[in-house]
């Protein structure tokens, strides 16, 4: 690929931004909707169109720092140019087809920083990373379903005792109307987080093309075009994981599944005020787990959860290798 892309050229990798972001909401749907429909509050269709519809709007409510991270945060935007863009996009891309195929909810944004490594290492070796935007995000990875797990473990303890004299029928009636605002919420902070990740990457290649001046901004055609990619991955699903999310690691009553979703709520909101890029997958795995283990240790499968955490771990060094052996493809044409 040029230095300076021609246009065709540049509206197919934004074109390939953008699939990425579909596949993150088909991936992920799992995360905003396993809890409401495996305690049967929605049907699984009605869940991802709710899911799908605060998705899209995420945008109202939150500001752009996640963007701005992954767009400058994790390898200088010097170095990154269409080759890296390019790996990095395809080293997520197959990594996502990867799991999704086996069920395994990994995670769509350390996916997308692992291409980012492995492409910007390629062509620039360890400088081209940004270290004081990288160690933040990467701490994150342990700090995020800790967090989740946490909360939720105290959400469903301190509901227990508030309602242990109700009759447990009236309370999942209860809760099982209060999961519609714990979805919501959830979903919304999905939106949030993850839809910033892909306008990152639009962003820094229009800026890296001369598109958007001297100074690193967001378009809002960029902030729709994703947010609406995204929604439209969510309204699509990703029934394998659900099912892993939603009864595999424990099963769930109406007030596990609004402690769960709650819980990873307020971490999303968190990390995404504060500009930090975290895993939605981590962050609802945690909380889950936090809610089976509120009731019992054994009320976990750890087997299952054993696997999605050997996941985690390998989601970056993967998708770093592939994004490198993509960036070096890209370029023997050249």
């Amino acid at each position: 690929m040029d230095a300076v892309l021609s246009l065709p050229i540049l509206i197919g990798l934004i074109a390939l931004a953008l699939a990425f972001d579909f596949l993150n909401g088909l991936h992920d749907a799992a995360n905003s909707i396993a809890t409401i429909v495996s305690t049967r509050v929605l049907r699984p269709q009605y869940a991802v169109a709710w899911a799908a519809f605060f998705n899209f709007i995420a945008f109202l409510f939150f500001g752009l720092h996640v963007a701005e991270t992954l767009g400058t945060g994790i390898i200088a935007a010097t170095v990154v140019d269409p080759r890296v863009v390019f790996g990095a996009l395809m080293g997520a891309i197959l990594w996502n087809l990867i799991t999704w195929g086996f069920g395994i909810p990994s995670s769509s944004s350390h996916a997308l920083i692992g291409g980012l490594i492995g492409a910007g290492m390629a062509k620039a070796g360890v400088s081209a990373i940004v270290w004081k935007g990288l160690i933040p995000t990467t701490a994150a990875i342990v700090a995020s379903p800790l967090i989740g797990f946490l909360l939720a473990v105290f959400l469903v303890l301190a509901l227990s005792w508030i309602l242990v004299r109700r009759m447990p029928f009236a309370v999942d009636r209860t809760f099982q109307r209060l999961q519609f605002i714990s979805a919501s919420l959830y979903s919304l902070g999905h939106g949030g987080n993850d839809a910033q990740k892909t306008m990152g990457i639009i962003a820094v290649l229009l800026y890296s093309q001369g598109h958007l001046g001297s100074n690193f901004h967001v378009p809002f055609w960029v902030v729709i075009t994703c947010q609406a990619a995204m929604a439209l991955g969510t309204l699509f699903g990703g029934w394998r994981i659900v099912k892993t999310m939603g009864s595999k690691i424990t099963r769930l009553t109406p007030m596990q599944g609004f402690c769960a979703e709650t819980g990873g709520a307020v971490t999303l909101f968190g990390a995404t005020w504060l500009g930090i890029p975290v895993s939605t997958t981590h962050t609802i795995t945690g909380a889950i787990i936090g809610v089976g283990a509120a009731r019992r240790m054994s009320a976990v499968r750890w087997s299952v959860a054993n696997n999605i955490v050997i996941a985690w771990i390998i989601t970056i060094p993967a998708t770093a290798a592939i994004a490198a052996l993509f960036y070096w493809i890209s370029g023997l044409g050249a």
